[in-house]
């Protein structure tokens, strides 16, 4: 019995290091935990010991989908095995479609996969220097168009964004909080605490107002034109949702489509994938106008309060189907938009090029309703947004592209 016991608790420590390298926080305690809860249950029940484990060992409702993957893989029946591959031989002959990997297995897989004991170890190459000036690869990759990146450029550069951090200035707000310090003499909090001496005022207490960043709100372009940076700017705008909070995001291409929700799931996989199926226009066609009616209608009133930032995330090429009608409402659309907000700053990736000049009806429409118009085609511009965003926005390049529209 004790040998059993001593393989069972030898079992539970190799699979929860296998959890640890898969991103689960697995702790001694939640170890020392799982073993106790072994001890209560039947382990020649295998839902018996799943639910033990999963009770013991996952503290998140996000974590549910990868601790199942791993349970799954490591704790695996020798016979069931057998019956598997046996069935696989007589189905060897049929073409099966192609099934897209569950969120989370690719990192599952790299953690099961077992590291190389030392005795393995090639040894180490010879270094070399090599003294010739050349850009190093990641300012290459900071000026590489996200639209000329390969597999593995998107790879670091999905990398690369989630490391950054959208700073907003602080806004003012009406709430004030107690201070002893602070500025202002709060008359209800000294009247309540004179109560408690007999109505004796012995000190004045004293607020300060409180000051906090205002909501973001994201218009994103998923038409074809836009799908490519759409994909990379999915992964900067995931990592601001579960960075803040207030951050409300919105993708539009023939319909308008909120994300929000799908995009403050922890795992950025799960994410992306819960966002493919609640979007179904991907790399359609594109009608600003619409989708902007459609915000200022259903969402303006909800989320655009207290000072809101608006990031407009699109190249401006919409052709409306009823000539200057569409180009009215397009116009009028974001004139209610940019009435709505603090500040609307306008990223269009076309701007890459030094030749742009605003020719297109629906961008010389677009161009008087925003403050700020900034290119967002790599990563230096994604960090000069960053930058930018805590600094009041800048008339005089406004007044520029205006004047040339």
């Amino acid at each position: 019995m004790a040998a059993v016991e001593g393989m069972l608790s030898a079992n539970i420590m190799h699979f929860a290091r296998l959890l640890r390298r898969a991103g689960l926080p697995v702790g001694p305690a939640d170890m020392l935990a799982a073993q106790r809860a072994m001890l209560l249950v039947d382990i020649g029940s295998r839902v018996q010991v799943r639910t033990a484990l999963r009770t013991t060992m996952v503290h998140r409702h996000e974590h549910e989908d990868l601790f199942n993957q791993a349970f799954l893989v490591f704790w695996r029946d020798p016979e069931a095995a057998k019956a598997a591959a046996a069935m696989g031989l007589l189905d060897a002959q049929k073409e099966m479609p192609p099934e897209r990997a569950p969120p989370g297995s690719r990192r599952l897989a790299e953690a099961f996969d077992k590291k190389p004991s030392p005795q393995d170890k090639p040894p180490p190459p010879r270094q070399e220097i090599d003294a010739v000036l050349t850009v190093s690869e990641r300012e290459r990759l900071q000026q590489m168009d996200f639209e000329a990146m390969s597999a593995d450029d998107i790879a670091r550069a999905k990398q690369e964004i989630r490391l950054l951090t959208l700073p907003l200035d602080l806004r003012r707000t009406r709430r004030l909080r107690p201070d002893p310090a602070g500025p202002n003499t709060d008359l209800r909090a000294t009247i309540r605490a004179a109560r408690r001496f007999g109505g004796e005022i012995l000190s004045l207490e004293r607020s300060r107002t409180v000051t906090r960043p205002p909501p973001l709100v994201v218009l994103c372009d998923i038409s074809g034109s836009m799908s490519r940076y759409a994909q990379i700017l999915l992964h900067f705008l995931h990592a601001v949702a579960n960075d803040r909070d207030r951050v409300s995001v919105f993708l539009f291409g023939t319909r308008l489509s909120n994300i929000t929700r799908q995009l403050r799931h922890r795992d950025a996989e799960v994410a992306f994938q819960m966002v493919a199926h609640a979007v179904p226009d991907w790399s359609g066609g594109t009608r600003i106008g619409e989708a902007l009616a459609a915000f200022n209608h259903q969402w303006s009133r909800r989320v655009l309060g207290q000072g809101a930032v608006v990031l407009l995330v699109t190249d401006g090429l919409d052709r409306p189907r009823d000539g200057g009608e569409g180009m009215a409402g397009l116009a009028e659309n974001m004139e209610r938009l940019h009435k709505s907000c603090r500040r609307l700053i306008w990223l269009n990736p076309l701007l890459r090029w030094d030749g742009f000049e605003p020719k297109s009806q629906g961008i010389r429409a677009m161009l008087p309703h925003v403050d700020e118009f900034r290119p967002v085609h790599n990563l230096a511009s994604l960090r000069a947004l960053i930058q930018t965003l805590s600094r009041p926005s800048s008339p005089r390049e406004m007044e520029r592209w205006r004047l040339a529209s």
